[in-house]
Order: C-alpha cells, then sequence, then structure tokens
C-alpha cells in the first residue's frame, strides 16, 4: 500500500533514527549519493558490510557446514534467455502498473490504499481564447471565453471532511501540467460528484485518479555481444533459484548425493520494482539466500513443516525472537500458481509487518519446465525403487538486505544511563546485536593516547585478537565517548589497557572466566560488557579463547 512508513508516529520516528544512525555509522549509504541518488539501490559501508557478510557466513555455515544434506554452489547472474522463457518469467514475472495522472509516479496496483470520499468528476475546463487584433498601429490582445468547455474528463477524491475546493486545486494542478496555462483557465466543468467506499482508482497521496492497470515485467533487459538485436537478449536474474535448477543433475552427479538433498546460494539478483520503499526493505538490486531441497514425491510437505521449524529457529539465533515472526499460510489465491503450499515469515518491522523470508513448496514445476524446454533429462534415479522420476522441491528463500533491515531494527535501543565518568543521567543508542553477528567483536583502547607504554601494550593486545576476529583500535576522545561509539556500532566488547595492565592491580577481583586476579597481577585489561556497561577484569592470556566463545 502507498504509506510513508506506518501512522504511528513513534514508528515513523524510530525508523528515522535507525536510517540516520545507519549512515552516521558507516552501515548503509544512499547509492551514487553524490549525484543525486540512485532509487531503490544502496551501498554498504565499512560497518554495513562487515554485518552483512556475518550475516551471509552464518547462513551458509548453518546450510552446508554443520548438515550433510546440502552442497553449495554459485550460478551466474547472466543466463541463455531460454532459461527465464521456461521457467515462466518472460511472460508471467510481472506487476501490475498504475500511475497518477498529476504526477506520473507509479505505483503497484495491488498496493494502493483504499479510499472512501467524494469523487468530483470533470468533463473539462472552460478556457479563455486569445487573439491579436491591430487598430491602426497598435496590436492588442483579447480574451474571449470559449462557448463549449474544453474536453478533457478527470476526477479527484476527497476524503469526508474536505470540502470541494481541495479537488480544485488538484483539478487545475492537472490541467496546468497539461500544458494550459493557468492564466487562461476561466473555470472547470464539473459534471457530477459521487460518494465511493473502499475505491483503489485514485491517489491516497492526492486524490488524483489513476490511470488503467497495465502489466510491467520486472525484469532487466540486457544484451550479449556485440550485436543489439532480438538474439542477443537475456536478463539480469530475478532470482537465484533458476540456475540451481537448471544444473540440478550436475550437482547431483559431482556431489553423489541421494534424495533428500539440497543446493544452497547466496547471490545478487535484479528486479525492476515499481516503487522501491522503506529503506533497503524493498530494492532494485538486493541479494537472496536460497535452499532448492530437492525430496521423493509426496514428502514435500511434511518437508514443507521441517524447514518453516528450522528457519524460525535460526532467526531466533541471530537475534531475532520468535514472538516477532508471523508465520502467514498464504491463501490458494495468493500462492504462486506452481506453489502447493507456502509459508511466508514476517518481521514486525517499525513500518509493519512485512515478509522475510518465504518457505514454499515447489512441486516438480521447475524441473518438469527444464527438462521439457531444454530436452536434456532431469530426473532422479531412485536404487531403492530401481526407477526415475522428478524430485519435488522445497525451497527456503531468504533476503540478506531485509534480514541484515530485520537486524538492525531488533538490535535498535535507546536508554537512559549514567554517564561512567561524569555521574550523568544521558541517553545512549546501543545496538544489541548477538555477538556472532556484531561488524566488530571488540574495542580495544588505551586508557591515555598519550602515553606510549599503554598504546604500545594495546597494539599488542590488538595483533593478538586479529587472526582470531575483527577488532578495532580507537584513542580518539575520552574513554567514555570510546565506549559510547562502540555501543552505537554494536561492538559487544570494550577492552581497556590502563596502568594496573603494566603495573599490578590493586584490588584482588574475579576475573570474567572465574579465576581469581591476585593483587599485584599484572598482564590484566578492563574488559567492558556492551549491554550490561558491567566492567571486569581478564587476563590478557585469557582474552582470545575467552572472546572466541562468546562469538561463535
Amino acid at each position: 500500500m502507498i504509506s510513508t512508513l506506518m501512522a504511528d508516529p513513534a514508528a515513523i520516528a524510530k525508523m528515522d533514527k535507525i536510517v540516520a544512525l545507519c549512515k552516521r555509522r558507516g552501515f548503509i549509504f544512499q547509492s551514487s549519493e553524490i549525484y543525486g541518488g540512485l532509487n531503490g539501490a544502496w551501498d554498504y559501508g565499512p560497518l554495513g558490510v562487515e554485518l552483512k557478510r556475518n550475516l551471509k557466513d552464518y547462513w551458509w555455515r548453518c546450510m552446508t557446514q554443520v548438515r550433510d544434506d546440502i552442497v553449495g554452489f554459485d550460478g551466474s547472474i547472466l543466463m541463455n534467455a531460454a532459461v527465464w522463457k521456461a521457467s515462466g518469467h518472460v511472460d508471467t514475472f510481472s506487476d501490475p502498473l498504475v500511475e497518477c495522472l498529476l504526477t506520473k509516479k507509479r505505483y503497484r496496483a495491488d498496493q494502493i490504499e483504499p479510499q472512501s470520499g467524494t469523487v468530483y468528476y470533470y468533463k473539462g475546463i472552460k478556457q479563455r481564447k486569445i487573439s491579436r487584433l491591430s487598430v491602426g498601429n497598435v496590436e492588442t490582445t483579447a480574451f474571449t471565453e470559449t462557448a463549449e468547455p474544453v474536453p478533457l474528463p478527470f476526477a479527484v477524491l476527497v476524503p469526508k471532511g474536505k470540502p470541494e475546493a481541495s479537488a480544485q486545486k488538484i483539478a487545475r494542478q492537472y490541467y496546468i501540467s497539461r500544458g494550459i496555462p493557468d492564466s487562461e483557465i476561466i473555470s472547470l466543468d464539473l459534471e457530477k460528484t459521487e460518494q465511493v467506499e473502499n475505491s483503489t482508482k485514485f491517489n491516497p497521496e492526492n486524490g488524483s485518479l489513476l490511470s488503467e492497470t497495465k502489466t510491467f515485467n520486472l525484469m532487466f533487459k540486457t544484451y550479449v555481444g556485440a550485436i543489439e538485436d532480438e538474439s542477443s537478449v537475456t536478463y539480469l536474474r530475478p532470482e537465484t533459484a533458476q540456475a540451481m535448477f537448471v544444473q540440478f543433475k550436475n550437482v547431483l552427479e559431482v556431489s553423489r548425493k541421494k534424495l533428500p538433498f539440497g543446493i544452497a546460494q547466496i547471490g545478487k539478483a535484479f528486479r525492476n520494482e515499481i516503487n522501491p520503499r522503506n529503506f533497503t526493505f524493498r530494492s532494485r538490486e538486493f541479494e537472496q539466500m536460497e535452499v532448492e531441497f530437492f525430496v521423493k514425491p509426496g514428502t514435500g510437505p511434511e518437508w514443507l513443516e521441517k524447514w518453516k521449524e528450522e528457519r524460525l529457529a535460526w532467526y531466533e539465533a541471530i537475534g531475532i525472537p520468535r514472538a516477532k515472526i508471523h508465520v502467514l499460510t498464504v491463501p490458494d489465491k495468493d500462492r504462486a500458481f506452481y506453489s502447493q503450499g507456502t509459508y511466508d515469515l514476517e518481521y514486525e518491522f517499525p513500518f509493519g509487518v512485512q515478509e522475510l523470508e518465504g518457505i514454499a513448496h515447489r512441486g516438480e514445476y521447475d524441473l518438469k519446465q527444464h527438462q521439457e524446454h531444454s530436452g536434456k533429462p532431469l530426473e532422479y534415479f531412485d536404487e531403492e525403487l530401481k526407477k526415475k522420476y522428478l524430485p519435488e522441491v522445497v525451497e527456503p528463500s531468504a533476503g540478506v538486505d531485509r534480514t541484515v533491515l530485520a537486524v538492525l531494527c531488533e538490535a535498535y535501543a535507546e536508554e537512559t544511563v549514567k554517564d561512567e565518568e561524569s555521574g550523568k543521567e544521558e541517553t545512549r543508542v546501543v545496538l544489541r546485536f548477538v555477538p556472532r553477528l556484531a561488524p566488530i567483536k571488540a574495542g580495544i583502547f588505551p586508557l591515555l593516547k598519550n602515553k606510549p607504554e599503554l598504546v604500545a601494550k594495546t597494539k599488542e593486545v590488538l595483533r593478538s585478537l586479529q587472526p582470531l576476529m575483527k577488532v578495532a583500535y580507537d584513542e580518539a576522545g575520552s574513554i567514555g565517548k570510546r565506549y559510547r561509539r562502540i555501543d552505537e556500532e554494536g561492538t559487544p566488547f570494550g577492552i581497556t589497557v590502563d596502568f594496573e595492565t603494566l603495573e599490578g592491580v590493586k584490588e584482588a577481583s574475579t576475573s570474567a572466566t572465574g579465576t581469581p586476579i591476585e593483587v599485584g597481577q599484572k598482564e590484566t585489561v578492563t574488559l567492558r560488557h556492551r549491554d550490561s556497561m558491567k566492567q571486569e577484569r581478564i587476563a590478557i592470556a585469557d582474552l582470545p579463547a575467552y572472546l572466541v566463545a562468546k562469538i561463535v
């Protein structure tokens, strides 16, 4: 539906803060920003690319490393155009498109928010005609009113409670946009009014009449080779799945797998979305994490349920509570025509409940299509049954960018705390990423940057951790400000090298590992926890094992 984000001002404010933080801290930038940007395309900055990579790495590990029934794959973005003809994308991969007659802005017809109110139908306008007369040697301008209105039908919907003047204003703008000077418009020729309920024929943003619905293919067309003609046409892939279907037989043979087994892929896809919106949620260039899981005929429904539970558990492991994941059983009328059952896993974004992942039972549709169109056998030989058949497919398909956005929304928090140095109350902004996803695992600080011995020891600690995880050195500003910076970046641990590191601790305590730290013990640092802001001592020698155990 057409909306800014949603009606809740608090939700709008939160989303605005998240977008601002993403730019301020280097998570996500608008593509081509210095040239005015490109709608529907985004660049991931130093922190964003680490967050995104950690997310993809964890998905890949869960799919291909800790289970032995899925193998990895990386298909090309460009494929033979016949692939997209066979899959149905050339003929059916489209959205219903409407256009605002006033602004020429385009929208998906099925996302227009229904409106109720009074519709004002205008037949056209009464216009002044300009004529030039010569009286002697003097030329004068004369205006005459047209006898009949200029026929140019238009309509405006005005919500209940608003006056007709608002319709006249929009209509006047429309006629001006059609090339009629404002000074020549005498009046609008109103034909009739009508009360409507839940109409989707008008733009909710301004009330203007929308165009008739057209079909808009979402694929980006391109050409392969030096000659641009129909023989060289192909498309940027709108999904990653088809390469896995096309290469099913090759992967099956080289991996020596038996059913059930899957092929996993992470890759870019491209869709020429009519109306990209809600930050990175709906983009024209995006990444997918997909598994095509091939199963014996008749077992698809059972595997659909298994994958639903598997994926819900995975989202919990990346910090998204199951309570915020809505499982939608997609109705028959809304499913893809080939689907024999689909679940949508939806997250409570600030702009509303929206899809994160689809889990679809695709049946044998894809393999059957490619077998028929290519003329090449794609059947599986079942050694137990001693017969060939086309497997069914269950597909869990998640959006990388959408999941990153969900993780950011879930992690974002504001709280009132006491400053760790001054004791004054202040607002702390923190991203509570689960450690395995955090872009930087630990910030490494010298207490003072003008003490060479502290700086040297800090960099020694830094070098010992760098081969194991992403860490960052920071010496600018007070230690409290440095803590606030890493809180905003979502860094789960802060490590400070202070004078007790070099001279020995002044008070006995228990280490973060549970072992005692004696008075006078050297080679310890202060370990600060992001979420609780608790600080404790830990031996430098214990840091690698302690942190690695926390971030897996």
